[in-house]
Parts: C-alpha cells; sequence; structure tokens
C-alpha cells in the first residue's frame, strides 16, 4: 500500500471537481472505496465522478441507498453501489459487484462496512466534514493502478 493523500475540498462544487477530475482518468476495473459520515458528500463526488466518466447530464445521479446498486452509461460504465442498508454480507453476491468489477469502473458507499467484499485493487477515499463546513478526501490507494488513479488528483 501506498501513502496517503488528503486534498480540502472547501463547497459541494469542489467535490464534483474533484470527482470529475478523477471519473476522467478511470477505467473498466477501477475500484473506488468511499468512506464517511452520513452526509459526507459521498454522492455528490460520485456526481462529479459520472461526469468524469461521460454518464450524460440528462442523468440523473443519486444515491443508490435504497436501490442499492445504480448503473449508469459512459465512456466506461459506472456502477455505483450503497451498501449503508445491507445487514448481512451474504447479500452482496446478490448484488453482483464482483461482475461489475471487471466490466465497468465501481464507486461503493460504505464498503468498509464489508471489507471482505473489496477487491485487492482499490482506491479508498474517505471523507470527512471539515469544522468550517468543507470536507477533506484521505485517498489510501491499494495496489499500482490505485496509486495511478491517486496521482491524477495529485
Amino acid at each position: 500500500m501506498s501513502a496517503t493523500l488528503t486534498i480540502v475540498a472547501p463547497t459541494a462544487a469542489a467535490m464534483q471537481a474533484l470527482g470529475e477530475r478523477l471519473g476522467r482518468a478511470l477505467c473498466a476495473g477501477d475500484v473506488l472505496a468511499l468512506q464517511g459520515p452520513l452526509g459526507a458528500g459521498k454522492t455528490t463526488f460520485v456526481q462529479g465522478v459520472a461526469r468524469g466518466v461521460g454518464v450524460p447530464s440528462s442523468r440523473h445521479v443519486a444515491s443508490p441507498t435504497f436501490a442499492l446498486v445504480n448503473e449508469h452509461p459512459g465512456r466506461v460504465p459506472l456502477v455505483h453501489a450503497d451498501l449503508y442498508r445491507i445487514a448481512d454480507p451474504r447479500e452482496l453476491d446478490e448484488l453482483g459487484l464482483s461482475d461489475a468489477f471487471d466490466r465497468a469502473a465501481v464507486a461503493i458507499e460504505w464498503l468498509d462496512r464489508f471489507p471482505e467484499a473489496a477487491p485487492a485493487e482499490r482506491l479508498e477515499i474517505e471523507i470527512a466534514i471539515s469544522a468550517d463546513g468543507g470536507r477533506r478526501l484521505t485517498l489510501r490507494p491499494i495496489g499500482p493502478r490505485a496509486v495511478a488513479l491517486a496521482a491524477a488528483l495529485a
């Protein structure tokens, strides 16, 4: 595992801009593991990622909290999953995430709740809320491709 990188995003627009920059670098097989408390901005970040991978602006990218998994078309398909409502790790097989790892870029919120489901290579992005209302993103790349993705934001 490589060193962590911390980036400050003072506004939601800045979060989306960071996500868009990362999205431009994503390829099928890339996995983003988004962590942080409720309201930290995980979905806001993914909205930017969606723009970066070319999801049409007419497509609404929202939190998949109740749907659990949403797939969006783009230059590379984007699978956006939210594991917050999953109670049992056995439910994960039904989501089809392991299949998505091969054919799409995948952004998973709350993957830290089920570390056994995490692919060997991924970019972990922990989002913390700063006292001033901004966000602090800590990127932990795991694997060489994740290191390259983190470098796209450095």
